[in-house]
């Protein structure tokens, strides 16, 4: 049997080393961080957009006695009331996604959980959040990155 040479320092379980752990790790979470910012750019805008075109703020092309949100069949405050949803669906992706970046970025403990449900939740939002959430598990997920994931968040 041959004998167990010790690991120098800086290098992880399986053999893999910290510093490329920790670089990976870094990159994920400045993808998240960037994701979080056009979740909340793109929201902001789309919704504004939405909240005018519902709205009477459009001028004179979109007035009349029978434009969208006024006189139709549910009141002139329905799609008001959904845009409320819509804004807190878009502070909740920009939250998770916010948590995720900054828990990886601080090797908190509970910083690799939370990114990777928002990549499984992000999964779903076409194209940029499945890369997102395919990146999050295959980096998260893969054996050597979690464990060096662990050693790191301990101290």
């Amino acid at each position: 049997m041959p004998e167990a040479q010790p690991r120098p320092a800086g290098w992880g379980p399986m053999g893999l080393p910290l510093g490329l752990v920790e670089r990976r790790i870094n990159t994920l979470a400045t993808g998240w961080l960037v994701y979080a910012a056009l979740i909340a750019i793109t929201g902001f805008a789309g919704l504004a957009f939405a909240h005018a075109f519902m709205g009477p703020h459009m001028g004179p092309f979109w007035s009349g006695p029978n434009r969208f949100g006024h006189h139709y069949w549910m009141g002139p405050g329905l799609p008001f009331f959904w845009l409320r949803f819509a804004w807190m669906g878009v502070a909740l992706r920009t939250g998770l996604a916010l948590a995720a970046g900054l828990g990886l970025m601080q090797k908190t403990t509970w910083g690799r959980w939370v990114a990777i449900v928002a990549g499984c939740i992000m999964l779903i939002h076409m194209p940029l959040g499945t890369a997102m959430g395919i990146w999050t598990l295959v980096v998260l997920l893969n054996a050597p990155n979690a464990l060096g994931y662990e050693v790191m968040s301990r101290g």
